[in-house]
């Protein structure tokens, strides 16, 4: 393998995390879109929210820590090439 295809590959990796990123980020959002419905919904000062809710929020925000650091790994090791 050239160092040409290799940072070809690199930067597709990159990209790859890019749009995985946003993916999670846009999610991150539509959970966020969710949870306001059902406190609209119920409009009581103490709404009740499905116990996946904390799970799924939580599971996205460590995703994207952890695509983050892969984009800055894969970003640095291309750099250093």
């Amino acid at each position: 393998m050239t160092l040409a295809e290799l940072h070809q590959l690199l930067t597709v990796a990159v990209t790859g995390l890019a749009e995985a990123r946003a993916h999670s980020e846009r999610a991150t959002s539509l959970l966020g879109e969710a949870r306001q419905a059902l406190v609209d919904a119920q409009a009581k000062a103490d709404p009740w929210l499905p116990s996946q809710y904390a799970q799924a929020g939580e599971g996205l925000d460590q995703l994207l820590v952890r695509l983050s650091a892969a984009e800055d790994l894969v970003s640095g090791y291309r750099s250093r090439l």
